[in-house]
């Protein structure tokens, strides 16, 4: 078994890095990446964000064990992508070894249950008897102030090393659930494996219908992910991140000095779990976004992004926030942390 995952996985690198040296050979002779170059088109005063350099495709020459990586954590397609979830929570995919492999092995989620208002299976949240300890999962509005101390699991996780295609590359990789043999075909996947049922759901999070005051789209390349922003909110944005001084295994961090708001009209973008870069962006009405100064318990310095619904009434009444806050739907606002790995885009 374990022969097979390096054959699968060593024939799924070459066959990318293959595409990516094609792409490369393109490369002005300047040495800038065509994604370089095309950030400076549309932004030419602005630096690139570094989590957004960090996803360019020269970094993809570490794709070898990707998928089998994300198996191995255990996880679902979405990490945090919250409760905007079309899967079951009860399909937890365990086993595999070596990117898909290490997230089933880990137990990412497809999607990270604060994202299912609407989706999924909420009396099977946080199902592995970890509510209690997932308190701060979700917190009031009026929780957002200097002193308050919160629990933080998904800020120090360990962000996955899937990186973006070459746009000519991943729009030549079919991305549909009528083309899932065709996909399966083409990273050597069995049909009923871990990584085949992540990639599934995945694709499946990516083609639900956008709930009430939702707008979505799945970004599947750097220039997709850069028009989205440009398209919906103007050149003049931002894009916000969540940053770690350092890497850390503590998790208790203490709200400090400097909480602000930034606004309302924001595009949330959720890093998917799948064999490389693919962003679910949407954006919901009435939702705010602040970013939020912590000092951690080890003396580590974080930036973190937070959320808050001002209007919670088309949410499943059953929604663990409710049942965490003891409050009912449209009553108060109510927040939650985004995963490190979350981008967000916003007018500056």
């Amino acid at each position: 078994m374990a022969f097979h995952y390096l054959l699968l996985f060593a024939l799924l690198n070459l066959r990318l890095q293959c595409s990516a040296q094609r792409y490369l050979l393109g490369a002005g002779s300047h040495g800038a990446v065509p994604e370089e170059d095309y950030w400076k088109s549309v932004f030419p005063n602005t630096p690139m964000p570094k989590a957004l350099r960090d996803l360019l495709p020269l970094a993809a020459s570490g794709t070898k064990n990707m998928l089998a990586d994300m198996v191995k954590d255990d996880k679902k397609p979405t990490d945090g992508f919250g409760n905007y979830a079309y899967s079951d929570p009860s399909k937890e995919f365990k086993g595999s070894k070596n990117m898909l492999g290490d997230m089933v092995k880990n137990n990412d989620k497809v999607v990270d249950d604060r994202a299912n208002y609407g989706y999924g299976n909420p009396s099977k949240e946080f199902a592995d008897g970890n509510a209690p300890t997932n308190k701060d999962v979700y917190f009031f509005e009026s929780e957002l102030h200097p002193g308050r101390t919160m629990i933080l699991k998904d800020l120090t996780k360990k962000a996955s090393k899937a990186t973006f295609l070459p746009r000519s590359v991943a729009e030549s990789i079919p991305f549909s659930t009528q083309k899932i043999p065709e996909i399966l075909k083409y990273f050597s996947l069995e049909a009923k494996s871990a990584e085949a049922n992540l990639l599934k759901e995945t694709i499946e999070n990516c083609e639900r219908p956008a709930l009430g005051g939702e707008e979505k789209y799945c970004a599947k390349s750097f220039e997709s992910f850069v028009d989205l922003g440009v398209s919906k909110l103007g050149k003049n944005i931002q894009l916000l991140s969540n940053e770690l001084e350092k890497e850390t295994q503590n998790q208790e961090f203490t709200i400090g000095q400097g909480v602000k708001m930034m606004g309302e009209s924001e595009i949330v973008c959720h890093k998917m779990k799948y064999a490389y870069a693919v962003f679910l962006c949407h954006s919901i009405d009435k939702t705010a976004v602040y970013t939020v100064p912590l000092v951690g318990a080890d003396g580590t310095r974080a930036r973190g992004l937070a959320v808050c619904h001002k209007d919670t009434s088309t949410w499943n009444p059953k929604h663990l926030a409710f049942q965490i806050l003891k409050v009912k739907p449209g009553t108060v606002p109510i927040c939650h942390f985004l995963v490190r790995e979350t981008l967000v885009w916003l007018p500056n």
